[in-house]
């Protein structure tokens, strides 16, 4: 294998450290580990039973599952056979599912169970060119000749010798497309992003060096793998640096296996990071008097510590001992009970979060840097690092990466990680890859210091009746640094003035009625002191912003917006057109009669 591939970069763990553990599965109430040495044996296999299957070079193959270890060895087995893995959102429906098997060209799916399945069932007239089905745990349907079970799967490969392997690992070349990152689709149908082994390892490289990743570092791995950025810490990390997965056992048990693994790296979406936030939020007001005064004096130690160190500037001898007696106090036992007692890097990336939250955590002693980026750059576009940190900011660009701004503010980027295009759309590859450049959508500026701040996205803008163009993400942001408020929408499109949908925080809400002695009465969105609280706030928080960037109206959601009711894509971002059309009603109810 004289390229240098993500298979070669996988194969060669297994001889640089055959025993040393290269995934954990939680089961019998333990961590049970898999050494390299087996893994690599597994995605041999796997790769050999993918080519007695008939899957071609080229080909798609397509992994509807929750993050398991089987995920990733389909995932590397494909590699390693010439075809292209293509992950789908658990979250998608039928048709979703159908939609990128179709567009993918997979003849075989890997699906994690029965419910994963029938999806493909139910859409069997609408794949022709799909031919089997493996289910990685469960039976296998008796009525359906093209699904097999895992272990009927794995023994196909029994009829493949071991040199057609070997044969397929030295046809793959560096620039060929080694996966399909599907966009989440929040303006239209998802687009396949085409990643090459080239870009996908030279980014590797990079954020190693920039986190300083090392064999014995641990991960939880949890956040879909059909997004670039679990992909590249759970697969292709470990492929190049050989650092050890933990699978989660599902989304509900992340806070236990946070605390039973305590990773070393972690990665949130800023929902999780939220979650984080109103449970520390919620156990704190509880703490009073002297254990009170102890975590104030702490927590105001680690902010000062942390507003030098992050940039990078001299921190004075005596903070430096405040700093390690909080540590001692306070801070080591209360990063445990969170699962971060490890944690020596941790990131927030694939949607904007809110600075005071970024400063909440470092008044806890845990720096969360934020990341911004794009499936199309394979993930980081600019980065928050030790000692050059900027809360509010997405950190300067990666080294050898250039970034600069389009005459209307828009992200361009150019270098090793972007993207090739996007799979069977020539019109939509050359709107985004122009001159070399990749165009991102997204709006920012840089500051004096060389940060870059994301303003809004081009397709965002609101337009009012006025023509002001103005980008709702800032508004939306300043108006969830309520803890009562756990998402908001600005509308405004071509309306003489803004409002917004406001989504509850409910366990927030039902603790503020409590605290100003009100009953918690449902529906809780119709609730006169919190619809009078939120009312105050939404006037306060406008304050910072120009007149006619000031929301005038809201309405209070009845419920969470939910990717079950496709509001949000499955990395959580506002799906604006669907929410629009949901809730036109109350919409419409803020503007009638409006002048």
């Amino acid at each position: 294998m004289a390229a240098d591939t993500i298979p070669a970069r996988f194969f060669s763990q297994g001889r640089a450290r055959p025993e040393s553990p290269a995934y954990f599965v939680r089961k019998d109430g333990a961590w049970r580990p898999t050494s390299w040495r087996a893994y690599n044996d597994q995605v041999r296999t796997a790769a050999r039973a993918l080519i007695a299957l008939g899957l071609e070079p080229g080909q798609g193959v397509c992994i509807l599952a929750y993050n398991r270890a089987e995920w990733a060895i389909t995932a590397f087995a494909a590699m390693a056979a010439g075809g292209v893995p293509a992950g789908i959102y658990t979250t998608c429906s039928p048709v979703e599912v159908q939609y990128i098997v179709d567009h993918a060209e997979a003849p075989v799916v890997v699906v994690e169970d029965r419910v994963q399945y029938d999806k493909l069932r139910d859409q069997r007239e609408r794949l022709p060119g799909l031919r089997h089905i493996v289910l990685m745990t469960g039976a296998a349907p008796a009525d359906d000749p093209r699904a097999l079970t895992w272990s009927e799967f794995l023994a196909r490969a029994d009829a493949v010798p071991h040199e057609a392997l070997e044969q397929r690992l030295s046809g793959l070349h560096e620039d060929d497309t080694t996966t399909y990152i599907y966009t989440s689709g929040t303006t239209g149908p998802p687009k396949a992003v085409m990643l090459t082994h080239r870009s996908i390892l030279w980014t590797s490289e990079v954020l190693s060096t920039l986190i300083a990743i090392a064999p014995t570092d641990r991960l939880l791995s949890y956040l879909p793998l059909s997004h670039i950025a679990e992909q590249m810490l759970s697969m292709h990390g470990p492929a190049c640096f050989g650092h050890a997965i933990y699978w989660a056992e599902a989304l509900e048990r992340v806070p236990d296996n946070l605390k039973e693994v305590q990773p070393t790296v972690f990665f949130g979406v800023p929902r999780i990071w939220e979650k984080f936030h109103a449970a520390v939020s919620a156990r704190l007001s509880q703490v009073t008097g002297t254990k009170r005064k102890l975590f104030d004096w702490a927590s105001g130690v680690a902010r000062r510590y942390h507003a030098l160190a992050s940039r990078g500037r001299p921190v004075p001898l005596a903070l430096r001992a405040q700093h390690r007696l909080a540590q001692r106090l306070v801070f080591t036992k209360l990063k445990a009970a969170l699962g971060l007692g490890s944690a020596r890097a941790c990131v927030s990336g694939a949607a904007p979060i809110a600075a005071n939250v970024l400063e909440f955590f470092a008044g806890l002693d845990v720096v969360v840097a934020e990341v911004y980026g794009q499936s199309e750059d394979c993930g980081p576009t600019t980065l928050n690092i030790p000692g050059a940190t900027k809360f509010g900011s997405v950190g300067r660009p990666i080294p050898g990466l250039e970034v600069r701004l389009g005459e209307d503010g828009e992200i361009l980027v150019r270098g090793p990680s972007v993207f090739k295009g996007y799979f069977k759309d020539p019109a939509a590859t050359a709107e985004a890859l122009q001159d070399g450049w990749l165009h991102s959508g997204d709006l920012g500026a840089f500051d004096e210091a060389g940060f870059l701040h994301i303003t809004g996205r081009k397709k965002e803008i609101i337009i009012t009746a006025g023509g002001k163009n103005i980008a709702p993400k800032n508004l939306e942001a300043a108006l969830k640094d309520s803890p009562l408020i756990e998402e908001a929408v600005v509308i405004g499109d071509r309306r003489k003035f803004l409002s917004a949908l406001l989504a509850l925080d409910r366990a927030a809400a039902t603790r503020w009625l409590a605290a100003q002695g009100h009953p918690a009465d449902e529906p809780l969105h119709e609730h006169p002191a919190l619809v009078a609280e939120i009312g105050r706030w939404v006037e306060k928080s406008g304050e910072q912003f120009a007149r006619v960037e000031q929301v005038r109206k809201f309405k209070l959601l009845p419920r969470s917006l939910s990717t079950d009711h496709g509001e949000l894509t499955p990395t959580l971002k506002l799906k604006r057109k669907v929410i629009e059309k949901q809730w036109a009603s109350l919409i419409e109810a803020m503007y009638d009669g409006a002048d």
